[in-house]
């Protein structure tokens, strides 16, 4: 499992750029692949598939393993985060319950996480303690996710929006707003940030009652902050409690 990071080849770590040049088979969503290309050899077999196809990819990358073949499943940003390793630790033990084990070792390579490249495109919006939600729906349902926003929001933790907004999903990111809006100022600064480290990357500094006035969809990452949060010549900053204990 390899994570590239948020998609600049010069922002993969040399561990992970190895893995990928020494595998015999590169497997992975076609758009992640695709930003790798350049660290590919000719020779390597490709397991692409689209979207909507992951345990069928993590499958065939976990039968070419077990067949003796170093495979490097790509994952966008870091494999244990919203990615493909939990998928494969869960195929690999409901084949090993079923008496059909794959005879593989799985290894993690970590990359770097959007919530961390955004964070620090955005300034340090993360310095204190924050939670994570993605907005999709498809495996996780839409009650619990409410549940978790309205939880991370009344604690006044700084709040990663992944996944806000797709063409089919376009009210997720209304609502989730309007449950942290019940907490929160709407001077409240937001951090958007879509396509982190490429080359259509784009930067959006606006508050929460003005977020949903930019555009946002499914390479955008939202980062909401808490009450603490300022933003600060086009930065957007969250004090770690310094201030309290020292004098500047």
């Amino acid at each position: 499992m390899v994570g590239t990071g948020p998609g600049a080849e010069d922002l993969i770590a040399p561990r992970a750029q190895d893995a990928i040049k020494n595998a015999d088979v590169i497997a992975g969503y076609r758009t992640y692949i695709d930003l790798v290309r350049g660290l590919m050899r000719d020779d390597q077999k490709v397991l692409s598939s689209s979207m909507m196809q992951e345990v069928e990819r993590c499958k065939r990358a976990l039968e070419e393993a077990s067949s003796g073949r170093r495979v490097a499943l790509v994952c966008s940003g870091d494999p244990g985060i919203y990615a493909m390793a939990g998928l494969v630790f869960e195929l690999s033990r409901s084949a090993e319950d079923s008496g059909r084990p794959y005879n593989t070792q799985i290894e993690i390579i970590p990359g770097i996480p959007a919530l961390s490249a955004c964070a620090a495109i955005l300034g340090a919006p993360l310095m204190h303690d924050f939670a994570s939600v993605s907005l999709s729906d498809l495996l996780t349902p839409w009650e619990l996710i409410e549940k978790r926003i309205n939880a991370a929001a009344s604690a006044d933790f700084v709040i990663v929006i992944y996944n806000p907004r797709s063409k089919k999903r376009t009210e997720q990111i209304v609502r989730a707003r309007d449950i942290i809006l019940e907490h929160r100022r709407g001077s409240t600064p937001v951090g958007i940030v879509s396509a982190a480290s490429r080359e259509s990357e784009s930067v959006t500094l606006t508050t929460l009652e003005n977020m949903l006035e930019h555009e946002i969809h499914m390479q955008s990452t939202v980062i909401v902050g808490n009450s603490s949060t300022f933003s600060w010549r086009g930065r957007m900053v969250t004090p770690r409690g310094y201030s309290g204990k020292y004098n500047f």
